[in-house]
């Protein structure tokens, strides 16, 4: 055997893929949320028929729970299929912190042309899209008030605070009696309950809806939202209201169960493809 044949067969180097590999990034969860995922599974194999997804969770802490991949180690495994294009859709609500992590890992990533998918509220006409979806579990006005919970961000410089503020400002605007508040950082919960205590709301409504806009409403509503005991229910029902969270089965209802929003997701995955195909 010479030595060109030696090296050939030695090296067996894989064959390359002719399409783009697709990565779902998800911050991921240790709750019974998580069985929000199959949402997305489902409506994203009916949709993408064929289309294997690879996974990658950004929570370091989840990730060490449960031994999920990084972002780095999925494109890590997509490299070594033979890849050499990607779409990286992350399954993120706002373009925050750990949306420009993603961004820094997909543009500097070494032996693979990345492609970023945007949040689900990555464009003004986006964010009014979602807030029609998320109408039909608004009370109306005569029922009482709604109170949309946000993640929010504890950086005071960090560029998503006018995504939060703007949409605290726009359905203030929009409609009569509902309000935004953020779990950390702006719009802020304790000045939001303030005035609402200020405005004397809980003798005009009786009665209050809080909204997740979370992907999962896992640990944030269990505990931060609707626990018994220092949670936002707590301190509106010292006021007065009746507070409710909408619920699907015994876990309370994030985004990923609106069938419309899970498109609107793999509208944007469509789009970064379109694009991967371009370039």
């Amino acid at each position: 055997m010479d030595q060109h044949g030696y090296i050939g067969r030695k090296m067996r180097l894989p064959k390359l893929q002719e399409q783009p590999a697709v990565v779902i990034a998800v911050f991921g969860s240790s709750s019974r949320a998580e069985a929000a995922l199959e949402c997305f599974r489902t409506q994203f194999s009916s949709e993408f028929a064929g289309v294997e997804p690879y996974w990658a969770y950004t929570s370091e802490i989840i990730r060490k729970k449960k031994g999920l991949p990084s972002l780095q180690e999925t494109l890590a495994q997509v490299e070594a299929a033979g890849y050499r294009k990607v779409v990286v859709q992350p399954l993120h609500i706002f373009p925050g912190t750990e949306y420009q992590h993603l961004a820094e890992t997909c543009a500097f990533f070494p032996g693979l042309r990345v492609f970023l998918g945007e949040s689900l509220l990555h464009r003004w006409d986006f964010v009014r899209e979602t807030l029609a979806v998320l109408e039909q579990d608004f009370l109306a006005p005569e029922q009482g008030l709604n109170l949309l919970a946000l993640h929010g961000t504890p950086l005071a410089a960090d560029p998503v605070n006018i995504v939060y503020l703007g949409l605290e400002r726009l359905v203030a605007d929009l409609y009569p009696n509902v309000l935004a508040a953020g779990i950390e950082g702006v719009p802020d919960h304790e000045a939001i309950l303030t005035r609402i205590k200020r405005q004397g709301l809980a003798q005009r409504y009786r009665r209050v809806r809080i909204i997740p806009l979370m992907y999962f409403a896992g640990m944030h509503a269990e505990e931060d939202l609707m626990d018994e005991h220092g949670s936002w229910r707590e301190a509106l029902a010292e006021m007065g209201f009746a507070v409710e969270c909408p619920m699907v089965g015994d876990s309370f209802k994030g985004v990923a169960h609106y069938p419309e929003i899970i498109s609107f997701f793999l509208e944007r995955l469509r789009r970064a493809l379109t694009l991967a195909d371009y370039y």
